[in-house]
Protein backbone atom coordinates (compact mmCIF):
# COMPACT_ATOMS: atom_id res chain seq x y z
CA UNK A 1 0.00 0.00 0.00
CA UNK A 2 1.70 3.47 -1.00
CA UNK A 3 1.66 5.97 1.69
CA UNK A 4 0.99 9.00 2.41
CA UNK A 5 3.13 12.08 3.47
CA UNK A 6 2.13 11.51 7.27
CA UNK A 7 3.33 7.96 7.29
CA UNK A 8 6.11 7.12 9.07
CA UNK A 9 8.91 5.43 7.31
CA UNK A 10 11.74 3.28 9.43
CA UNK A 11 15.53 2.58 8.07
CA UNK A 12 18.01 0.24 9.15
CA UNK A 13 21.62 1.77 8.91
CA UNK A 14 24.43 -0.15 8.54
CA UNK A 15 26.34 2.33 11.25
CA UNK A 16 29.48 0.32 11.04
CA UNK A 17 30.09 -0.61 7.05
CA UNK A 18 32.06 1.71 5.09
CA UNK A 19 35.32 2.96 5.05
CA UNK A 20 34.69 5.28 7.90
CA UNK A 21 31.60 3.83 9.44
CA UNK A 22 30.03 5.49 12.59
CA UNK A 23 31.84 9.25 12.35
CA UNK A 24 30.06 9.08 9.07
CA UNK A 25 26.77 7.53 9.45
CA UNK A 26 25.85 8.71 13.12
CA UNK A 27 25.74 12.60 11.71
CA UNK A 28 24.22 11.26 8.66
CA UNK A 29 21.61 9.99 10.14
CA UNK A 30 20.82 12.94 12.03
CA UNK A 31 21.14 15.17 9.03
CA UNK A 32 18.66 12.66 7.41
CA UNK A 33 16.14 13.36 10.53
CA UNK A 34 16.21 17.17 10.19
CA UNK A 35 15.69 16.59 6.40
CA UNK A 36 12.54 14.03 6.75
CA UNK A 37 10.69 15.15 9.17
CA UNK A 38 8.84 11.62 9.00
CA UNK A 39 11.49 9.67 8.99
CA UNK A 40 12.86 6.98 11.90
CA UNK A 41 16.21 5.56 12.04
CA UNK A 42 17.84 2.59 13.53
CA UNK A 43 21.51 2.58 13.73
CA UNK A 44 22.96 -1.04 13.71
CA UNK A 45 26.61 -1.89 15.09
CA UNK A 46 28.41 -2.17 18.29
CA UNK A 47 26.15 -0.65 20.97
CA UNK A 48 29.20 1.70 22.76
CA UNK A 49 30.78 2.94 19.07
CA UNK A 50 27.42 4.46 18.30
CA UNK A 51 26.87 5.71 21.62
CA UNK A 52 30.15 7.39 21.52
CA UNK A 53 29.77 8.83 18.30
CA UNK A 54 25.90 9.86 18.87
CA UNK A 55 27.68 11.90 21.99
CA UNK A 56 30.30 14.13 19.60
CA UNK A 57 27.19 15.13 18.05
CA UNK A 58 25.46 16.28 21.15
CA UNK A 59 23.78 12.85 22.12
CA UNK A 60 20.16 11.69 20.93
CA UNK A 61 18.22 14.55 19.79
CA UNK A 62 15.07 12.26 19.59
CA UNK A 63 15.21 8.68 21.09
CA UNK A 64 11.40 8.19 19.78
CA UNK A 65 12.93 8.54 16.53
CA UNK A 66 16.10 7.23 16.31
CA UNK A 67 17.07 4.20 18.11
CA UNK A 68 20.64 1.44 18.46
CA UNK A 69 20.47 -1.92 17.82
CA UNK A 70 23.25 -3.96 18.79
CA UNK A 71 25.21 -6.07 16.52
CA UNK A 72 28.67 -7.50 17.63
CA UNK A 73 30.04 -8.16 14.39
CA UNK A 74 31.39 -6.16 11.79
CA UNK A 75 31.95 -7.08 7.68
CA UNK A 76 35.45 -5.89 6.54
CA UNK A 77 35.97 -4.54 3.45
CA UNK A 78 38.06 -6.65 1.76
CA UNK A 79 36.29 -9.95 3.16
CA UNK A 80 34.88 -12.15 0.84
CA UNK A 81 30.93 -12.46 0.67
CA UNK A 82 30.62 -15.94 1.04
CA UNK A 83 33.02 -15.52 4.98
CA UNK A 84 30.58 -12.56 5.70
CA UNK A 85 27.49 -14.77 4.64
CA UNK A 86 28.63 -18.02 7.11
CA UNK A 87 30.72 -16.57 9.54
CA UNK A 88 29.28 -13.46 10.42
CA UNK A 89 25.26 -13.40 11.21
CA UNK A 90 25.58 -10.93 13.72
CA UNK A 91 26.95 -8.42 11.80
CA UNK A 92 25.58 -4.62 11.39
CA UNK A 93 25.02 -5.25 8.14
CA UNK A 94 23.20 -9.00 8.24
CA UNK A 95 21.47 -7.47 10.96
CA UNK A 96 20.23 -4.11 9.32
CA UNK A 97 18.92 -6.49 6.62
CA UNK A 98 17.22 -8.95 9.15
CA UNK A 99 15.38 -6.16 10.25
CA UNK A 100 13.92 -5.43 6.74
CA UNK A 101 12.89 -9.00 6.40
CA UNK A 102 11.31 -9.04 10.15
CA UNK A 103 9.31 -5.75 8.82
CA UNK A 104 10.70 -3.91 11.88
CA UNK A 105 12.87 -1.49 9.04
CA UNK A 106 11.25 -1.43 5.55
CA UNK A 107 14.68 -0.59 4.04
CA UNK A 108 18.51 -0.67 4.55
CA UNK A 109 21.19 1.04 3.58
CA UNK A 110 24.68 0.29 4.01
CA UNK A 111 27.72 1.50 2.90
CA UNK A 112 29.59 -1.66 3.88
CA UNK A 113 31.37 -4.32 1.27
CA UNK A 114 29.05 -4.53 -1.95
CA UNK A 115 29.74 -8.46 -2.47
CA UNK A 116 28.81 -8.94 1.01
CA UNK A 117 25.32 -6.86 1.10
CA UNK A 118 24.47 -8.02 -2.07
CA UNK A 119 25.21 -11.88 -1.25
CA UNK A 120 23.59 -11.10 2.28
CA UNK A 121 20.54 -9.41 0.73
CA UNK A 122 19.92 -11.75 -1.84
CA UNK A 123 20.24 -14.33 0.76
CA UNK A 124 18.26 -13.27 3.50
CA UNK A 125 15.49 -11.17 1.23
CA UNK A 126 15.39 -13.52 -1.59
CA UNK A 127 14.30 -12.32 -5.18
CA UNK A 128 11.32 -11.19 -6.72
CA UNK A 129 9.06 -13.65 -8.45
CA UNK A 130 10.10 -13.68 -11.86
CA UNK A 131 13.60 -12.12 -11.22
CA UNK A 132 16.94 -14.58 -11.40
CA UNK A 133 19.36 -12.12 -10.61
CA UNK A 134 19.17 -8.62 -8.60
CA UNK A 135 21.22 -6.13 -10.42
CA UNK A 136 22.74 -2.89 -8.90
CA UNK A 137 21.04 0.15 -10.04
CA UNK A 138 22.08 3.89 -9.60
CA UNK A 139 21.29 7.77 -10.99
CA UNK A 140 23.61 9.73 -13.12
CA UNK A 141 23.75 12.91 -14.53
CA UNK A 142 23.01 14.02 -17.96
CA UNK A 143 22.19 17.31 -19.40
CA UNK A 144 18.45 16.43 -19.44
CA UNK A 145 18.43 15.50 -15.89
CA UNK A 146 19.52 11.95 -14.71
CA UNK A 147 18.95 8.28 -16.14
CA UNK A 148 19.55 4.99 -14.07
CA UNK A 149 21.83 2.81 -14.80
CA UNK A 150 22.01 -1.09 -14.35
CA UNK A 151 23.66 -3.53 -13.45
CA UNK A 152 26.69 -1.40 -11.96
CA UNK A 153 28.35 -4.77 -10.65
CA UNK A 154 26.33 -7.10 -8.85
CA UNK A 155 26.29 -9.76 -12.25
CA UNK A 156 29.54 -10.52 -14.56
CA UNK A 157 28.26 -12.92 -16.04
CA UNK A 158 24.97 -11.55 -17.31
CA UNK A 159 22.97 -13.89 -19.93
CA UNK A 160 20.32 -11.99 -22.63
CA UNK A 161 17.57 -13.17 -20.18
CA UNK A 162 19.08 -11.17 -17.49
CA UNK A 163 19.38 -7.70 -19.47
CA UNK A 164 16.20 -8.05 -20.17
CA UNK A 165 14.69 -8.53 -16.76
CA UNK A 166 17.63 -5.93 -16.00
CA UNK A 167 14.90 -3.44 -18.52
CA UNK A 168 11.92 -4.44 -17.10
CA UNK A 169 12.96 -3.62 -13.53
CA UNK A 170 15.00 -0.46 -14.47
CA UNK A 171 11.83 0.32 -16.14
CA UNK A 172 9.31 0.54 -13.22
CA UNK A 173 11.91 1.88 -11.14
CA UNK A 174 12.31 4.83 -12.93
CA UNK A 175 8.30 4.98 -13.49
CA UNK A 176 8.23 4.69 -10.22
CA UNK A 177 10.31 7.70 -9.19
CA UNK A 178 10.47 9.92 -11.62
CA UNK A 179 6.78 9.42 -12.40
CA UNK A 180 7.59 8.58 -16.71
CA UNK A 181 4.89 6.60 -17.93
CA UNK A 182 7.12 4.91 -20.63
CA UNK A 183 10.65 5.50 -19.36
CA UNK A 184 13.21 5.19 -22.74
CA UNK A 185 15.47 1.88 -22.52
CA UNK A 186 18.51 1.83 -23.88
CA UNK A 187 21.15 -1.40 -24.68
CA UNK A 188 24.75 0.27 -24.01
CA UNK A 189 26.92 -1.41 -26.61
CA UNK A 190 29.55 -0.14 -28.55
CA UNK A 191 27.62 0.70 -31.71
CA UNK A 192 24.30 1.94 -32.37
CA UNK A 193 24.27 -0.11 -35.53
CA UNK A 194 22.04 -3.28 -35.14
CA UNK A 195 24.94 -5.54 -36.42
CA UNK A 196 27.29 -4.23 -33.83
CA UNK A 197 27.97 -6.14 -30.41
CA UNK A 198 27.81 -9.62 -29.24
CA UNK A 199 25.78 -12.57 -29.62
CA UNK A 200 23.83 -11.97 -26.21
CA UNK A 201 23.56 -7.97 -26.28
CA UNK A 202 22.11 -8.94 -29.82
CA UNK A 203 19.79 -11.44 -28.13
CA UNK A 204 18.98 -8.93 -25.36
CA UNK A 205 18.02 -6.31 -27.98
CA UNK A 206 15.75 -8.70 -30.03
CA UNK A 207 13.72 -9.46 -26.95
CA UNK A 208 13.62 -6.09 -25.51
CA UNK A 209 12.24 -5.33 -29.31
CA UNK A 210 9.56 -7.87 -28.98
CA UNK A 211 8.19 -6.68 -25.61
CA UNK A 212 5.71 -3.53 -24.40
CA UNK A 213 9.24 -1.83 -22.79
CA UNK A 214 9.70 1.80 -24.82
CA UNK A 215 12.81 0.06 -25.87
CA UNK A 216 15.01 2.91 -28.06
CA UNK A 217 17.63 0.96 -29.34
CA UNK A 218 21.27 0.46 -28.45
CA UNK A 219 23.37 3.26 -26.98
CA UNK A 220 26.97 4.49 -26.83
CA UNK A 221 28.61 5.38 -24.18
CA UNK A 222 28.38 9.02 -24.64
CA UNK A 223 24.81 9.07 -25.36
CA UNK A 224 24.37 8.19 -21.68
CA UNK A 225 25.05 11.13 -20.67
CA UNK A 226 23.15 13.23 -23.50
CA UNK A 227 20.24 12.12 -22.38
CA UNK A 228 19.04 9.88 -25.09
CA UNK A 229 17.82 7.16 -22.24
CA UNK A 230 15.80 6.91 -18.83
CA UNK A 231 17.04 3.54 -18.03
CA UNK A 232 20.58 2.19 -19.69
CA UNK A 233 20.98 -1.85 -19.35
CA UNK A 234 24.24 -2.95 -19.07
CA UNK A 235 26.52 -6.06 -17.85
CA UNK A 236 27.86 -5.82 -14.53
CA UNK A 237 31.29 -5.85 -15.53
CA UNK A 238 30.52 -2.98 -18.42
CA UNK A 239 28.77 -1.13 -15.71
CA UNK A 240 31.13 -1.17 -12.85
CA UNK A 241 34.04 -0.25 -15.32
CA UNK A 242 32.24 2.68 -16.61
CA UNK A 243 30.86 4.01 -13.09
CA UNK A 244 34.54 3.63 -12.27
CA UNK A 245 35.85 5.45 -15.12
CA UNK A 246 33.56 8.12 -15.02
CA UNK A 247 34.63 8.80 -11.33
CA UNK A 248 38.37 8.82 -12.19
CA UNK A 249 37.54 11.67 -14.81
CA UNK A 250 35.22 14.01 -12.31
CA UNK A 251 38.56 13.60 -10.34
CA UNK A 252 41.04 14.70 -12.89
CA UNK A 253 38.63 17.26 -14.42
CA UNK A 254 38.40 18.84 -10.50
CA UNK A 255 42.40 18.73 -10.13
CA UNK A 256 43.48 20.42 -13.33
CA UNK A 257 40.60 23.45 -12.54
CA UNK A 258 42.17 24.17 -9.57
CA UNK A 259 45.68 23.59 -10.90
CA UNK A 260 45.09 25.89 -13.95
CA UNK A 261 43.02 28.44 -12.09
CA UNK A 262 46.14 28.74 -9.46
CA UNK A 263 48.96 29.25 -12.12
CA UNK A 264 49.06 32.57 -11.41
CA UNK A 265 47.37 35.87 -9.64
CA UNK A 266 45.17 36.33 -12.88
CA UNK A 267 44.21 33.04 -13.32
CA UNK A 268 43.16 32.64 -9.66
CA UNK A 269 40.99 35.82 -10.27
CA UNK A 270 39.85 34.54 -13.03
CA UNK A 271 38.98 31.93 -10.67
CA UNK A 272 37.67 33.94 -8.39
CA UNK A 273 35.19 35.35 -11.18
CA UNK A 274 33.87 32.33 -12.21
CA UNK A 275 33.69 30.31 -8.67
CA UNK A 276 29.84 30.74 -8.84
CA UNK A 277 29.47 29.15 -12.46
CA UNK A 278 32.05 26.02 -10.95
CA UNK A 279 30.33 25.89 -7.96
CA UNK A 280 26.81 25.42 -9.70
CA UNK A 281 28.50 23.33 -12.05
CA UNK A 282 29.81 20.74 -9.22
CA UNK A 283 26.53 20.07 -7.97
CA UNK A 284 25.00 19.73 -11.17
CA UNK A 285 27.91 16.79 -11.50
CA UNK A 286 28.59 15.86 -8.10
CA UNK A 287 28.71 12.11 -7.62
CA UNK A 288 27.56 13.12 -3.80
CA UNK A 289 24.35 14.01 -5.29
CA UNK A 290 23.92 10.99 -6.82
CA UNK A 291 25.04 8.48 -4.57
CA UNK A 292 22.93 5.89 -3.55
CA UNK A 293 22.39 2.62 -5.55
CA UNK A 294 19.36 0.44 -5.83
CA UNK A 295 19.73 -3.21 -4.90
CA UNK A 296 17.08 -3.91 -7.47
CA UNK A 297 14.95 -7.18 -7.75
CA UNK A 298 15.08 -7.79 -4.10
CA UNK A 299 11.76 -8.50 -2.00
CA UNK A 300 12.50 -5.94 0.00
CA UNK A 301 14.62 -2.14 -0.41
CA UNK A 302 18.37 -2.47 -0.19
CA UNK A 303 20.60 0.97 -0.85
CA UNK A 304 24.08 0.77 -1.19
CA UNK A 305 26.22 3.88 -0.26
CA UNK A 306 29.55 4.23 -1.80
CA UNK A 307 32.04 3.10 0.57
CA UNK A 308 34.15 6.36 0.92
CA UNK A 309 30.60 8.43 1.48
CA UNK A 310 30.85 11.29 3.80
CA UNK A 311 28.26 12.65 5.84
CA UNK A 312 26.57 14.17 2.90
CA UNK A 313 26.93 11.64 0.47
CA UNK A 314 25.70 9.10 2.92
CA UNK A 315 22.31 11.27 4.14
CA UNK A 316 21.52 11.22 -0.04
CA UNK A 317 21.93 7.31 0.07
CA UNK A 318 19.10 7.48 2.76
CA UNK A 319 17.02 9.77 0.85
CA UNK A 320 16.78 7.24 -1.99
CA UNK A 321 16.03 4.61 0.57
CA UNK A 322 13.33 7.09 1.35
CA UNK A 323 11.76 7.73 -1.93
CA UNK A 324 11.94 4.17 -2.80
CA UNK A 325 9.78 3.19 0.54
CA UNK A 326 7.06 6.03 -0.42
CA UNK A 327 6.77 4.63 -4.09
CA UNK A 328 6.71 1.17 -2.96
CA UNK A 329 9.43 0.05 -5.61
CA UNK A 330 8.96 -3.74 -4.63
CA UNK A 331 5.63 -3.83 -5.24
CA UNK A 332 5.70 -1.95 -8.18
CA UNK A 333 7.99 -4.25 -9.93
CA UNK A 334 6.08 -7.20 -8.45
CA UNK A 335 3.25 -6.45 -9.94
CA UNK A 336 4.25 -5.88 -13.30
CA UNK A 337 7.46 -7.98 -14.14
CA UNK A 338 5.03 -11.20 -14.32
CA UNK A 339 3.18 -9.57 -16.87
CA UNK A 340 5.93 -8.36 -18.63
CA UNK A 341 8.41 -11.52 -18.51
CA UNK A 342 5.43 -13.74 -19.41
CA UNK A 343 4.83 -11.92 -22.47
CA UNK A 344 8.24 -12.46 -23.41
CA UNK A 345 8.07 -16.09 -22.60
CA UNK A 346 5.42 -16.29 -24.80
CA UNK A 347 7.13 -15.11 -27.77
Amino acid sequence: MSQSPVDKVTISLDAMGGDVGVDVIVPAALTALKRFPNLNLILVGQEYMVENALKQQGGNPDPSRLTIHHASQIVEMDELPSQALRGKKDSSMRVAINLVKEGTAEACVSAGNTGALMATARFVLKTLPGIDRPAICTRLPTTKGHTHVLDLGANIDSTADHLFEFAVMGSVLVNAVDNIEKPRVGLLNIGEEEIKGNERVKEAARLLSGSKLNYTGFIEGDGIFMGEADVVVCDGFVGNIMLKSIEGVAKMFGFYIKKEFKKNPLTLIAGLIASPVLRAFKKRVDPREYNGATLIGLQGIVVKSHGSADVYSFSNAIAEAVMEVKHNVPKRISQQIEALLGEEQAV
